[in-house]
């Protein structure tokens, strides 16, 4: 009988220390974002209305037709006259750049946002663990990855990736491999480093499709520090609650929407399709699918069950099969305090807005973003979260929800919790006073518009005065 009572403590004590074991593991595997750094390019490199005009004129195969094109996209881009473009486009060198442009635009940014993230957290480059490096346009052999390493003399244990051709959305696969990462080594520090390379990228075709991501994207990027350790999670300013991948590589449509490729005169560029806006909403829509049920309440999901099963009742039962009643939709606002969007451009951020029904006040980061420093590809997320912590809307116990999209045809997304009050100015620190600003009309039409007035067949590029 002793023996018995022993062996049912025993297994008693054993189960009991295998749930706190677990329990203590996975505690390790939180992801905490311990600071960021978004880079902010110096004054000489602001693309003014002036200046981009007279880059649009030196573009020598562009036509009229062209130049209307050209105008309306800037013009409906959403994007301001503070961007920043690569020092090569300001020596006039944008068609024919050279390795060292690409590679000299990524260490600009690299020796500037690392050091400034790594001396404001104490943390030296010897104490960094893994290290994620996405820029999708722009590979270099030793990688990019390794020129930080040897900059900042890391260890040689480091776990390293080095991302290509993943797009605008590749920050959050970054962080995803992060995640991963914590899952199987217990206190680490991570850096992860997302940017795009601009430099070798310029279109000097004019393919319409191909020449709208040189009005589009700007160059920026940031460092992100994450740990997995437990005593620093009060230190944290962040969270990583959950985080969705959803990726509609193998539909031929959104696989070909978003491509780099040469032009029919051999020309390399970058071609966004018209199905674009149709492939982003799927993917879209695939995510949120997976995603809601992660971080919205029971209540609001039980209340769209019904009223969704309540409205195919009532048109199954209606004479002509189809409900007058408007479509269900999901409220996000009762799950999620803040929405950080990807400045992929105004009709993107119209969409996702219209999409999950978000007012002015939830879209003005993501706006206000676009309009400071363009789409400036897989980093805009953080100069969005940026903003928002600029305007000190950030307090402890907040959710944010993050969504991207990219080529493949990608839409990731992940939910971030505020673990402390955040105020910090960041790289808005010299704009977030003005903004947003009473309008955000592009001067472009004012300054250009005659263009529209002109006529095709006594046109001559040569004439255009800038």
């Amino acid at each position: 009988m002793e023996l018995l009572s022993l062996l049912c403590a025993f297994s008693a004590l054993y189960f009991i220390f295998m749930m706190w074991k677990r329990f203590d593991e996975k505690r390790d595997q939180e992801c905490y974002i311990l600071d960021y750094q978004c880079y902010k390019p110096t004054d000489d490199r602001k693309l003014d209305t002036q200046f981009s005009g007279e880059v649009i004129r030196r573009t020598k195969n562009l036509g009229l037709l062209e130049y209307q094109f050209l105008l309306k996209a800037i013009v409906s881009s959403g994007i301001g006259e503070q961007t920043y473009a690569p020092r090569i486009i300001f020596s006039g060198r944008e068609s024919c750049p050279t390795l060292e442009d690409g590679i000299s635009e990524m260490e600009e940014f690299f020796h500037d946002s690392i050091q400034k993230l790594l001396d404001r957290s104490g943390i030296s480059p010897s104490q960094l663990d893994v290290l994620v490096v996405n820029v999708s346009m722009f590979a270099s052999m030793p990688s990019l990855a390794s020129r930080i390493i040897n900059h900042y003399k890391m260890r040689e244990d480091i776990k390293v990736f080095n991302l290509t051709g993943m797009g605008c959305s590749a920050s959050l696969i970054s962080t995803d491999i992060v995640r991963n990462m914590f899952k199987s080594y217990k206190n680490v520090y991570a850096l992860v480093v997302t940017s795009e390379s601009l430099s070798p990228n310029w279109y000097s075709g004019n393919a319409r499709s191909m020449i709208l991501a040189n009005c589009l994207f700007r160059s920026g990027g940031c460092a992100v520090l994450l740990t997995n350790k437990r005593a620093l999670k009060n230190q944290a300013m962040f969270k990583l609650k959950c985080l969705v991948r959803t990726h509609h590589g193998a539909r031929d449509e959104s696989y070909g929407c978003c491509i780099q490729q040469e032009d029919g005169q051999g020309m390399l560029g970058f071609h966004l399709d018209k199905i674009l806006p149709k492939a982003a909403t799927r993917a879209f829509v695939d995510n949120l699918r997976e995603m809601s049920p992660k971080i919205l309440p029971i209540r609001e999901l039980v209340r769209f069950m019904l009223v969704t099963l309540v409205r195919k009742l009532k048109s199954q039962s209606s004479k002509g099969g189809a409900s007058t009643s408007p479509k269900p939709v999901i409220n996000f606002k009762t799950g999620v305090d803040h929405f950080c969007l990807h400045t992929g451009g105004k009709a993107v951020i119209d969409g996702i807005g219209l999409n999950l029904g978000l007012n002015e006040y939830d879209l003005e980061p993501a706006r206000m973003t676009l309009h400071r420093f363009g789409n400036t590809s897989a980093c805009s997320l953080w100069y969005v979260l940026g903003y928002m912590e600029a305007k000190k809307r950030l307090k402890k116990g907040d959710t944010v929800l993050m969504i991207s999209f990219g080529a493949g045809f990608k839409c990731n997304s992940c939910l971030l919790e505020v673990v402390r009050d955040l105020g910090d100015e960041n790289v808005w620190k010299e704009d977030i006073a003005v903004y947003p600003p009473k309008s955000l009309t592009n001067p472009f039409l004012e300054k250009y518009g005659w263009i529209h007035q002109e006529d095709l067949s006594t046109f001559n590029p040569e004439n255009v005065v800038i």
